[in-house]
């Protein structure tokens, strides 16, 4: 029988195996060149950003999670974030700077359009969409560190996937800046500060997580940053985390007290009034006042049962909670028959939601489907020119999407292939290549991109088309 520990060293071994992120890493160089290349904040990343906050403003104004969800997908706003914690995570003090900068005119830029739009638009109420986004807490915290994590992993890797995207869509970089956008436009202060600190929130904490995950890596530090400069970089960020985390920690307790509040409130409400002959028609509960304001109509609440209300009360943890009753008395009213008609409305209703919701999801999901099956074609396609050439090396190949209701007879979107090679490759194979690329794809615009670098520094030199 083998002996337990050389077992126990077997189990780590392949524990470690199994959850390693090394085996599919790029090179250094790569990460190094993405990640900086993603910082600037000009030309068409500038027009796409203006353009997503449009997007995403009208979805805030007009209550679509469709349409934010779609503005996020193409925010660019991740790039100077990222910037941000990889520069923290190498102590490049001057990619540090370059990121900020970046960040700081994609806000402004951000702000300003954003206000822009909601002076103009004529709808001026607040929805929820818009609500949301004021009420920051410590799970914010949680969804920005896990994002921060899945983005930097998935920037990291050889392959590329979907995670970017994803990860803009569930910390909802862009929506909080839109409404602080709403709360300038229309004055109101608690709206700026609170969806302008949710946004603080997801920046400082993608790029604290991105800057571990980049030191897990081992990644190679600037060379000419000292030990002192090191060491205030590290205070500077950890004077940032806890002024960030520190407010989102007192929120989120007051949120879970409100929702204590909230959930006793109701469980008093549905045992003491459900089986009367009262009617709850509104319930106005307000844990920051302490009271429960309920409209009664049905049979009179006298004075007297009042009183063994709010006895009861106590014993359900709302001692000290003030119980205001506003009753219509009508002997005649037949509740029963009320609450079978309002439940039956009220279901009604929801169904109707619900379908609706569905039917967004699932449209949702088939464009997901639809991405990422493109997407796995395009890395077969990349894997059977490496066959067919061996030559040449680190071959990507994009497309770009067809607009919706395009003509399948006409050349409606355009095939990229990049790749480098040891040497110089002849027209002739070129234009193969190009051929190739076009019976495997029709009605595609082929262009072909072959860097030469040497076979030792292909995939680390900067792109430079042969």
């Amino acid at each position: 029988m083998e002996p337990e520990p050389h077992r126990m060293a077997w189990l780590w071994g392949a524990l470690r195996k199994r959850v390693s992120l090394l085996e599919d890493k790029a090179a250094d160089d790569t990460i190094d060149r993405e990640l900086r290349s993603g910082v600037e904040m000009r030309g068409t990343n500038l027009w796409v950003l203006m353009f997503a906050i449009f997007i995403a403003s009208i979805g805030l104004n007009v209550n679509s999670t469709a349409v934010v969800i779609g503005a996020m997908l193409i925010s660019p706003l991740m790039g100077p974030i990222l910037g941000i914690g990889y520069g923290v995570g190498v102590l490049d003090i001057v990619l540090i700077r370059r990121s900020l900068k970046n960040l700081a005119i994609a806000v402004a830029i951000a702000l300003a359009t954003s206000t822009l739009y909601f002076l103009l638009s004529p709808l001026n109420s607040a929805e929820s969409e818009l609500l949301a986004r004021t009420t920051p807490t410590i799970w914010d915290v949680l969804i920005a560190l896990c994002g921060g994590f899945a983005g930097i992993i998935g920037v990291t890797r050889k392959e590329k996937s979907t995670v970017i995207p994803g990860v803009a869509i569930a910390t909802a970089l862009m929506p909080p800046l839109c409404t602080a956008g709403f709360g300038i436009a229309h004055a109101n202060w608690s709206f700026i500060g609170g969806a302008f600190f949710l946004f603080a929130i997801n920046c400082v904490f993608i790029a604290c997580s991105s800057a571990v995950v980049v030191r897990a890596f081992h990644v190679q530090q600037t060379r000419y940053v000292d030990a002192a400069m090191a060491a205030r970089v590290r205070r500077y960020v950890a004077a940032v985390v806890v002024v960030t985390l520190l407010p989102s920690t007192y929120l989120a307790y007051r949120m879970v007290q409100q929702e204590v509040f909230r959930a006793r409130a109701k469980a008093f409400i549905a045992a003491e009034f459900d089986n009367s002959q009262s009617h709850v028609t509104q319930a106005d509960l307000k844990p920051d006042e302490r009271t429960i304001e309920l409209t009664l109509i049905g049979e009179y609440i006298a004075t007297e049962r009042q009183s063994v209300l709010t006895a009861r009360m106590a014993q359900r943890g709302l001692g000290g909670v003030r119980l205001v009753l506003h009753q219509v008395r009508d002997n005649g009213l037949d509740v029963s028959q009320l609450k079978s008609s309002l439940l039956s409305e009220l279901y009604t209703r929801s169904q109707l939601v619900v379908e609706e919701k569905e039917r967004e999801i699932k449209a949702l999901q088939d464009r997901l489907d639809q991405l990422q099956l493109a997407q796995s074609r395009l890395n077969e396609l990349a894997r059977e020119l490496g066959v067919l050439y061996p030559e040449l090396q680190d071959i990507e190949v994009t497309a770009s999407v067809p607009p919706p209701g395009a003509d399948a007879d006409t050349r409606n979107h355009a095939l990229v292939i990049n790749a480098c090679s040891a040497s110089r490759l002849s027209a002739r194979t070129r234009a193969r290549i190009s051929r190739w690329a076009e019976i495997r794809v029709p009605n595609a615009l082929v262009r072909v991109a072959i860097e030469v670098a040497p076979a030792a520094q292909c995939g680390a030199s900067a792109r430079a088309p042969a």
